[in-house]
């Protein structure tokens, strides 16, 4: 797949932009210069948004903070990953009060490989999903096989008004759920790879409205990058991805998704 021309609109509604770089991939951060050279390279390839995640406190923070180097450009969440939920949730709510942390998350449930024991995974997720709705903020939903327990948290607890299932892995059943229950799917690079057919009937599924695009860099690099760290300068890859399963422009995604994400996090305010 050659790279797609570029409108200025796109927005990468979920990356690790405090991890992003071609020699820092995994928990070690990044330099504030190797980070604003990602920036860069985002903004000239027309991504000109992005929202980088935290993954327990620390790693929130540190989000924030690259977020509050970028203002304009970069803006970040807070949470606990189901991987660091064992780790507990003191000093997660104090993050929400800085004016760059936009979400709640990303968090949830992952049984694929329960890093945490899932009672604590269940209870932390229980307890993020109650912050979002406290904070009318987004909730960022990290679910990897536990599609389940997902859906009985979420149906206990409520759904917050503005809740997105972040890397979307799975088909269109559990597309049909997250949409029922009023939720945004937001895709991947894996919508790229040649054995998502699961992903790509999903993205079929939902309606143009209810996406976003992401990275999750320097995670899930699209084809034809695979193999090599991922940057938010990937994002129109996955876009142009999304617009041949739904066989409408690539602009046309970058229109609707942008404006999506932007409405969903609040970007404008």
């Amino acid at each position: 797949m050659s790279e797609p021309d570029v409108p200025s609109r796109w927005v990468d509604g979920h990356c690790h932009l405090h991890h992003a770089g071609p020699t820092h991939v995994g928990h070690a951060y990044a330099p504030a210069d190797e980070v604003a050279a990602v920036v860069d390279d985002a903004v000239a390839r027309g991504v000109g948004r992005m929202v980088t995640v935290g993954c327990d406190v620390a790693d929130s923070r540190a989000a924030a903070d690259a977020a509050a180097a970028h203002p304009g450009r970069v803006w970040a969440t807070a949470g606990v990953h189901p991987h660091e939920a064992s780790l507990g949730l003191d000093g997660l709510e104090e993050l929400l009060a800085r004016p760059e942390v936009v979400a709640v998350g990303e968090c949830g449930l992952d049984y694929h490989y329960d890093h945490s024991p899932r009672p604590q995974q269940r209870e932390a997720f229980a307890a993020q999903v109650a912050l979002a709705r406290a904070h009318d903020l987004p909730l960022v939903i990290h679910t990897r096989e536990a599609w389940d327990d997902t859906f009985a948290v979420l149906g206990a607890e409520g759904v917050p008004r503005r809740t997105v299932f972040h890397c979307f892995t799975g088909g269109a059943a559990e597309a049909r759920r997250g949409l029922d229950v009023g939720a945004f799917l937001s895709i991947s690079g894996i919508v790229t790879f040649r054995s998502a057919d699961d992903v790509r009937q999903a993205v079929a599924l939902a309606p143009l409205d209810r996406l976003m695009v992401e990275t999750d860099s320097p995670f899930l690099a699209p084809v034809p990058h695979r193999g090599r760290p991922n940057l938010p300068g990937h994002l129109p890859l996955v876009g142009a991805a999304v617009a041949e399963v739904k066989g409408v422009a690539t602009d046309e995604v970058a229109a609707a998704t942008g404006a999506t994400a932007t409405s969903f996090y609040g970007l404008d305010v």
